[in-house]
């Protein structure tokens, strides 16, 4: 479509809402979006003040929408002030690089995370989870979302780092939390203190990345120092080359792409793992069904080769990232007039990308807050809109992790049911959305170990 052509669609309809209800709702930003869409449509503009001081919103949060806005492979829509935020606090990485400088970083590290090479650095999920399982051996009362987070830290570390991240475990949970919440607080502001104001929440969440990157720094020299030691993703990062330039990635750039890794594979895994075993602990005859799925493989440890065999349990996980997708939202600049759904946004426009509205969209999913793995069947999958399920984003600039997050997740997903019959205590499942989407406080559950088939 040419600019002339752009011009000419309607600018997108403004959110009827009022301001003050919008300030609120757009600082939630999972169930947020469901009373901004149920109000203004699947696409609909947030107009705060006058466009010099308050660049509009656009939030999208329809199927034709993704498609417009995530699957541009042209220059006309860019990281925005969330991604600035981010890359002020910690440093160049994949996650909030500008187009330009992402591309030949994404080309030196896509090798490093395809299907196959992800199975050779993927196979410590089963022994994390297991060790979970082994850790409660006459059943008891525990906390899912603690346990969880053990499990993804132990893979993480195990798998990708070489390193036992749960040696620093507590550290690092809450260095974590600190500075994703001071960047997504400073984000979503209509107003921000400049960055040069040395505030409080500014030196706590500087002193949390320092002690991030100081575990990355360290993991990357003792790597260069010791060609032996065991460290898979590191390894692959430093022999990543760019395919076309043949340049590599520096250290400080290998740095801070693994406290992104560390960071986001950690939140997501653990996010997406808690909420799968809670819902299955209200659903005791699918979580008996995903038992028998796993148990039919023998009493051995699962590995990658296992996972075309889980195809129910990948259902059930599929169905929990639609109901709490690890990130919630994404946002994207536009640096041109681009056409979205049929409508303009205009260049300046943040768009704001609602995972959570699209997965919880009553006609695009009916009964949408129903937890039904059967959605997710192979013939439902095969009718199903490309764009209509988009747990890991899709179009030009996916998670890179994905392939990594969904192995992981399945495995021990499998591993533990197999053992673990799960009953969850709390009805509704209280979630936090800082930067990924995350457990709000502890998820309990009663477990007792299954009787042998």
């Amino acid at each position: 479509m040419t600019t002339s052509d752009v011009r000419a669609l309607p600018l997108v309809p403004k959110n009827p809402l009022p301001i003050w209800q919008l300030v609120k709702l757009v600082r939630r930003l999972d169930t947020g979006q469901e009373v901004i869409r149920d109000a203004g449509g699947p696409i609909t503009r947030i107009q705060f003040g006058p466009k010099k001081l308050f660049p509009p919103i656009v939030a999208v949060m329809s199927p034709n929408g993704m498609r417009d806005v995530l699957g541009r492979s042209d220059a006309s829509s860019e990281r925005c002030v969330y991604h600035d935020e981010v890359r002020d606090m910690a440093g160049d990485s994949l996650f909030v690089l500008p187009n330009e400088q992402w591309r030949p970083r994404k080309r030196a590290l896509q090798p490093v995370f395809t299907k196959h090479n992800v199975r050779n650095f993927g196979g410590h999920m089963s022994r994390a989870a297991q060790m979970f399982v082994d850790r409660w051996p006459d059943g008891g009362d525990v906390d899912l979302d603690l346990e969880c987070r053990r499990v993804a830290m132990q893979s993480l570390g195990r798998s990708v780092l070489g390193i036992d991240l749960n040696e620093r475990a507590d550290i690092i949970a809450g260095c974590m939390h600190v500075a994703s919440s001071y960047t997504a607080d400073r984000a979503l502001r209509p107003v921000r203190a400049p960055r040069w104001l040395p505030t409080a929440a500014r030196r706590k969440a500087r002193d949390a990345v320092a002690a991030m990157k100081e575990v990355t720094d360290d993991l990357v020299h003792a790597c260069r120092a010791d060609p032996d030691r065991d460290a898979p993703l590191v390894r692959a990062l430093m022999a990543a080359r760019d395919p076309e330039t043949g340049q590599p990635i520096s250290d400080a750039d290998i740095s801070n792409d693994l406290l992104i890794f560390m960071l986001a594979g950690h939140d997501t895994t653990a996010t997406a793992l808690t909420y799968s075993l809670w819902v299955l602990g209200h659903h005791p005859e699918i979580q008996e069904r995903v038992a028998a799925e796993a148990a039919a493989l023998g009493d051995r440890e699962l590995t990658p080769d296992d996972v075309p065999s889980l195809g129910y349990t990948v259902q059930v996980l599929h169905e929990a990232l639609r109901l709490c997708p690890p990130a919630a939202g994404v946002a994207r600049l536009a640096t041109r007039d681009i056409m979205v759904d049929g409508y303009r946004v205009e260049a300046g426009t943040l768009v704001a990308v609602g995972l959570y509205g699209l997965h919880h969209d009553p006609t695009l999913w009916p009964d949408p807050m129903v937890f039904d793995p059967d959605r997710f069947s192979p013939e439902n999958t095969k009718t199903r809109g490309r764009w209509n399920f988009l747990p890991f984003l899709g179009g030009g600039r996916p998670c890179i992790g994905e392939h990594f997050a969904r192995l992981e997740t399945t495995l021990a997903l499998a591993t533990i049911v197999r053992a673990m019959d799960i009953r969850s205590v709390d009805a509704e499942f209280e979630c936090e959305v800082p930067f990924t989407t995350v457990a709000k406080g502890p998820i309990p559950a009663h477990v007792r170990p299954r009787s042998p088939r």
